[in-house]
């Protein structure tokens, strides 16, 4: 188990798909990841890539520039195996062909304790949302125009 995750006092758990058409992925994403996990905004608990093929087979992929490895290594310090083969396999085959995709698994650090608080007074979680990043841009912009 990774170091310091309680189930009592974990924060919540996002997972996200992020895809490279044309398999144009680069190692930039790895400092950023390691950041936000040395400053204890999340902690990651599993990260895997996948692809698709130009005939349309899927593989999990392991990384094979030697460097980018390193660095993904540094971030995940233990896998967590919160995603099946299943779960891998429907990511990789929902991808254009000839592209590929960071699948993360993080824990939200940041918020444990607020939802700790929550569970402890009897809160339940009514609604989560992520609103979609276009949507925050045109409301940002729109204050400008005023």
């Amino acid at each position: 188990m990774p170091d310091g995750l309680r189930a009592d006092t974990v924060g919540p758990v996002d997972v996200a798909a992020v895809a490279f058409p044309g398999n144009r992925f680069n190692g930039d994403v790895a400092p950023a990841l390691r950041e936000l996990q040395d400053s204890g905004t999340v902690r990651i608990l599993d990260l895997t890539f996948v692809s698709k093929g130009a005939d349309g087979s899927t593989a999990v992929v392991e990384l094979e520039d030697a460097g980018l490895a390193d660095a993904f290594d540094r971030v995940a310090v233990r896998e967590f195996d919160l995603l099946s083969a299943e779960d891998l396999n429907s990511v990789a085959e929902s991808l254009p062909a000839e592209s590929s995709a960071l699948v993360v698994v993080w824990e939200n650090t940041w918020a444990a304790r607020l939802t700790a608080a929550l569970r402890g007074s009897g809160g339940q979680v009514a609604l989560l949302e992520r609103i979609p990043r276009d949507t925050v841009v045109a409301a940002i912009e729109s204050l400008e125009e005023e």
